[in-house]
């Protein structure tokens, strides 16, 4: 006969390890398994369709809310996209400067003005794993040359850094690349004036894009594992203080790539006060387009063995775009 199982209980006889298992879960979610990487896959295929949809849905004089509604509409008639990992950003104009607008507080409640960008942050859930794919557009079908100058300088962030992507590379390098690339493109459109060494060294990237690059993403919108004891803290610096992760990009991980660049007035009145950024900021033009609001472009990133895959699958170039919306006659 078996002897009963007993367990010795006295905790003072045994070493307490508090972090393994929150460190084992950890790297098991960032890492993607094949099986993961194809739900991934297919979720923001769904969701890249239904952006699709939203740029040909739109018109001016719609509610924010009615492009929200198209969206979750798409994922859940033509991919059985239940759920939204987040809350639906749908910012039109100067509501598009505010990050993570369209909370409960901001509902997606505005009309959405002629010639005005659109910004529309959105994804879909399947069997729980999320997408996260950003699209700005003019409401109009057409971009102003103002509006193709932000625009551009947020694509060619976007583009570059997607281009470095691979196992090895620091992602707050990529933070710092993107920052970089953003001031390049509003100095050749006349935003800026000077050095862009200089603007980097003054923290100026900051004003414009106030958040992180992005973040590590599957079952969660904003997945753990960005930061841990094996791990590169948290920078100090403006922007890059906002990263959700400073690791090295790793094979298997998922993240998102979404640079910005925003006209929010309050960042840019305190900018216009602040002696050490004010003089590369040509204030005229910038208070001429305050109601611009913001381009944010926003893909979801495998990191493979030698690279990197792109999981989303919309219109990117201006040209692109104005051709989808089917506005150009």
């Amino acid at each position: 006969m078996k002897a009963p199982t007993s367990f010795d209980l006295d905790a003072g006889k045994h070493e307490i390890v508090v972090d393994a298992l929150y460190e084992a879960l950890c790297d098991s979610r960032c890492k993607k398994t094949p099986e993961e990487i194809e739900v991934m896959r297919y979720v923001s295929k769904i969701s890249s369709d239904a952006h699709v949809e939203v740029m040909k849905a739109c018109k001016p004089g719609m509610m924010e809310y009615q492009l929200e509604s198209t969206f979750m509409h798409q994922c859940y008639f033509n991919g059985g996209c239940r759920f939204s990992p987040y809350t639906c950003i749908i910012g039109a104009g100067e509501h598009g400067a505010f990050l993570h607008y369209g909370h409960s507080g901001a509902p997606n409640a505005g009309q959405i003005p002629d010639n005005s960008l659109v910004l529309c942050d959105m994804g879909g859930e399947y069997h729980g794993y999320a997408a996260d794919i950003t699209c700005t557009f003019p409401s109009s079908g057409k971009f102003t040359e103002e509006q193709k100058i932000v625009y551009n300088a947020v694509l060619a962030a976007h583009t570059r850094v997607i281009s470095e992507m691979k196992p090895g590379v620091s992602w707050l390098d990529m933070h710092t690349l993107a920052e970089m690339t953003i001031l390049e493109g509003l100095l050749a459109g006349n935003f800026l004036k000077g050095d862009v060494e200089k603007m980097m060294q003054n923290n100026l990237g900051s004003v414009f894009m106030p958040h992180g690059l992005g973040h590590l993403i599957g079952i969660d919108t904003h997945d753990v594992g960005g930061y841990g004891a094996k791990h590169p803290a948290r920078p100090n610096r403006a922007g890059a203080n906002k990263l959700r992760t400073a690791r090295a990009l790793e094979e298997g991980m998922v993240i998102t790539v979404e640079p910005g660049c925003y006209f929010n007035r309050y960042l840019l009145n305190k900018a216009f006060s602040d002696d050490n950024i004010s003089e590369f900021l040509n204030r005229e033009k910038l208070e001429a387009n305050m109601e611009l609001g913001g381009v944010r472009i926003e893909d979801n990133v495998l990191i493979t063995a030698d690279g990197r895959e792109s999981f989303t699958k919309v219109p990117r170039t201006v040209e692109e775009i104005e051709a989808t919306m089917n506005r150009e006659n």
